[in-house]
């Protein structure tokens, strides 16, 4: 068997790496100094020299002047853009393109797909619900009317990422029939409103409030699947942005400790050091190894023993315990220099507990795991 990437997963990479080495973990306030947004907007910059380099179009199809990849190329690029903290709403606008790709309408594609393929149309996705701790598909109600075949939508979905700055919302919401559909919203039509919110690293989030927000039929996706697509792509991106946060730390922490001294060594020579950056390391490997097979299911749409949620649902668990161990070590590791404001590993620390908890914790994905191994027999 071959494990080793295409020759245009790595090109994606070499690509990633010389776009995210202009970019530093500092270029914006830290969150421990502020009470609100680090900053409102992303960083631009950075996006327009990603889509210059074509990574912003990684799964858009060439038809709409995409790269036509895979989701494995894009969790290699998000793992780069993890190690220097990228501030760009990466993730959402490509995993919202590909199922517009996937399940929209013809007149949604051509709307949308080559305008953000440029960089020129962002998009982001509602996934936490009305608190954050409740499926997102049933925080928000979609009605359709008979006569015009449009959608009216009503409900609230918390924490939405970047919704002040993208130019779409993809938000799911149930049907009277206990259907899910994807509604593609214009942050600034009638019947929508957002107020501010503040994640754990520093970011501005979104509560978004529709009130009988009306939506044209070809702006909302209802194929069956649609949404689970979604959600197992976003699930499966986070895990790569805390592999690649998560290899920054580590070499952060090994670096630190082989220049610190005590009693005249190196502390990294010391025994209880070396055990903990070696449990890491091995956490580090997990999460790669986990993350590399859901990406690989989705990628091939592969068979398998378990649906590919349950591969999803190991690499998030990984993901969200490995990258919290991780960071927890490095603070412990490096003192009370971790905790210093003008070193970078505070940061870092506040990225990683939001990404544990990004669509869902690792209990919540114990649970679903759970769930399909009592469907599913693997006899």
């Amino acid at each position: 068997m071959d494990f080793t990437f295409t020759e245009e997963q790595q090109a994606a990479v070499e690509a990633a790496k010389a776009v995210f080495a202009t970019t530093t973990p500092d270029a914006v306030p830290s969150p421990a100094l502020t009470t609100r947004a680090v900053a409102d907007d992303f960083d631009r910059t950075l996006w327009n020299n990603l889509a210059q380099s074509d990574l912003l179009s990684l799964l858009i199809d060439e038809e709409h002047n995409g790269a036509g990849l895979d989701a494995i190329a894009l969790c290699l690029v998000l793992r780069e853009s993890a190690r220097t903290l990228a501030r760009v709403p990466l993730l959402e606008n490509s995993a919202a393109a590909h199922a517009v790709q996937t399940y929209g309408s013809p007149e949604l594609k051509q709307r949308t797909l080559p305008a953000t393929a440029r960089g020129e149309l962002v998009l982001t996705v509602a996934t936490n619900g009305r608190t954050g701790h409740d499926p997102a598909e049933l925080a928000v109600t979609a009605r359709q009317d008979p006569n015009d075949h449009s959608w009216t939508l009503d409900g609230t979905q918390t924490a939405v990422p970047w919704a002040h700055n993208a130019d779409l919302i993809m938000v799911p919401a149930h049907t009277p029939e206990g259907r899910t559909v994807l509604a593609a919203l214009h942050r600034t039509q009638d019947g929508v409103t957002l107020a501010d919110q503040y994640s754990t690293n520093g970011e501005r989030l979104g509560e978004l409030h529709l009130d009988s927000a009306r939506i044209p039929a070809t702006d909302v996706i209802d194929t069956e699947g649609a949404w689970d697509s979604l959600r197992t792509l976003l699930t499966t991106g986070t895990c790569a942005l805390a592999l690649g946060l998560g290899e920054a730390v580590l070499a952060m922490s090994s670096d630190y400790t082989s220049k610190r001294e005590q009693f005249g060594h190196p502390v990294a020579t010391f025994q209880a050091v070396a055990v903990q950056a070696a449990d890491r390391y091995i956490d580090l490997r997990a999460m790669e190894v986990t993350l590399w097979q859901a990406a690989w299911r989705i990628a091939t749409a592969t068979d398998g023993a378990l649906p590919a949620a349950g591969d999803v649902a190991v690499a998030k668990i990984w993901a969200s315990e490995g990258v919290r161990r991780v960071v927890q070590t490095a603070q412990h590791l490096h003192g009370g220099f971790g905790a210093d404001t003008d070193y970078p590993l505070h940061r870092y620390h506040a990225w990683a507990k939001q990404l544990e908890l990004s669509l869902g914790p690792a209990a919540a994905h114990e649970e679903a795991l759970g769930n399909l191994l009592a469907a599913h027999s693997l006899s």
